[in-house]
């Protein structure tokens, strides 16, 4: 190697990422690629989702208070055209699960999720978020019923909210894949396949063939088909907006005019003329 080039990665020139883009990796796990053919953002979402509490600090988490903005300024960045997700989680906070869920469901901008090594428990709503999600076909998903750590109050109000808050996840997860509620209801109460609980583990293809996961495939894959979508998503607004026929304020005078015209007058009497 030159002394040129060593100067250059001393001062950070030939890095791969800038220093903003290397904190972005850090604090959030956002990566904004360059020299692409489309300007999308890559999201990642590994290890534990962290919620209300803050988790051990040898623990692999994603906190949802660093995510949470990040997919508010992709929203509103008219530059960024679409925000592919890697997902490889164990699960973890239900609610901030699904509060990452929702935004990212309600995007208008393309999505598309990619499930790598696993996306287990809350992982599954994060999964299928997206407005495609792909799986590899190593990955696993697991579906289990909501579990609570620490201790609680054993009484009727304790399961009910339990209760309540499943129905959250299999209601979102029902609108946003091909999965039906009975069917997901069936896999999470499965018994007989985890050892130290009930549910359902799912691989690649059967998680495809189920319909929780619309599509198997690759990175490759993934971001071809984001690709596709923020191209289909740019035309078709110009057409949308050049369909629409806008009348001129003369033709709307003369319509009235013939209107008018059509209605049958009275008299003074009441009487029809």
């Amino acid at each position: 190697m030159s002394r040129e080039n060593e100067q250059n990665e001393q001062n950070g020139q030939n890095a791969p990422f800038s220093e903003e883009q290397n904190q972005q990796i850090i604090d959030m796990g956002l990566v904004a690629s360059a020299n692409a053919p489309h300007n999308i953002r890559c999201l990642s979402i590994i290890g534990q989702i962290e919620g209300h509490y803050t988790l051990p600090p040898q623990n692999k988490t994603t906190k949802y208070e660093h995510i949470i903005p990040a997919l508010v300024s992709i929203e509103e960045d008219s530059t960024v055209e679409g925000l592919i997700i890697v997902l490889n989680t164990v699960g973890g906070d239900v609610e901030a699960g699904l509060a990452i869920a929702e935004l990212i469901a309600g995007m208008s901008k393309p999505t598309v999720s990619i499930v790598l090594g696993g996306g287990h428990s809350i992982g599954v709503p994060l999964a299928v978020s997206a407005r495609e999600s792909f799986i590899v076909p190593s990955a696993t998903m697991t579906i289990h019923p909501v579990r609570m750590n620490g201790m609680m109050l054993g009484v009727p109000q304790t399961m009910n909210y339990f209760e309540k808050m499943q129905d959250r996840i299999t209601d979102f997860v029902s609108r946003n894949s091909k999965m039906k509620p009975d069917r997901f209801k069936e896999l999470m109460m499965k018994r007989d396949e985890l050892v130290l609980d009930i549910g359902s583990v799912l691989d690649g293809k059967t998680a495809v063939k189920e319909g929780l996961i619309d599509h198997l495939g690759s990175l490759s894959d993934a971001i071809s088909r984001l690709y596709k979508l923020v191209e289909r998503k740019a035309p078709s607004s110009k057409n949308s907006k050049s369909q629409k026929p806008q009348k001129s304020s003369k033709s709307a005078e003369v319509a009235v005019v013939k209107a008018k015209r059509g209605r049958p007058r009275k008299s003074d009497r009441g009487e029809v003329l």
